[in-house]
């Protein structure tokens, strides 16, 4: 799977939030090997969209063709200022990946240094994690060569999630976890919205 995340400050969400629809009705059924979208905005004004397609190769192929070029300058038009730009093509799926039933999304970035240390704390024990966060419908890890992660989960809603930040894991996991979300940032999607091929 390939991922490819934009971010940037938008305060023309409904807008947004028509053109995402548009391009999902209109281009997305001709995008090569394009999978879907998790896509929402922070209480800042952050716009977030997480894209997944089967492969770089395809993904790249979507970004050629002239209807993706006429979409992306309109969309680089809502934005209030610059956009920024994430891609990978190391990404491990939790749970198949998440589900577009979710009721909250948090998006999760950060900088490791060693980035198989996190690709095994993510599949290390699902079952335990399942267990222990029944509310975590699924997330994607996207990393980058330099270490640059963007981890997206999907929640039941946003209660539960808050109600189980409160769970305390095994002392393993939890200096794993304080490893890995060291100067992470997260960003709040509390009205997410979903696009699927």
């Amino acid at each position: 799977m390939f991922i490819q995340v934009m971010q940037g400050k938008c305060s023309r969400e409904d807008e947004m939030r028509a053109l995402a629809k548009e391009w999902s009705e209109q281009s997305g059924p001709g995008a090569p090997g394009w999978l879907g979208g998790t896509y929402g905005f922070t209480d800042d004004g952050t716009f977030l969209g997480v894209i997944r397609f089967t492969d770089r190769e395809s993904a790249m192929a979507n970004s050629a063709r002239p209807e993706t070029n006429a979409f992306a300058e309109r969309m680089a038009a809502l934005f209030d200022g610059p956009v920024e730009f994430h891609d990978s093509d190391d990404v491990t799926l939790l749970f198949n990946g998440g589900s577009d039933d979710a009721g909250f999304v948090q998006v999760i970035r950060g900088k490791v240094d060693d980035p198989a240390r996190l690709r095994r704390l993510m599949t290390s024990d699902a079952e335990l994690l399942h267990q222990m966060r029944p509310e975590i419908l699924g997330a994607t890890l996207a990393l980058e060569p330099d270490g640059t992660y963007t981890e997206t989960v999907a929640f039941t809603d946003e209660a539960s999630a808050r109600s189980g930040e409160g769970a305390e894991p095994p002392e393993e996991v939890r200096s794993e976890l304080e490893w890995s979300m060291a100067g992470a940032t997260f960003f709040d999607l509390r009205h997410p919205w979903f696009e699927s091929a």
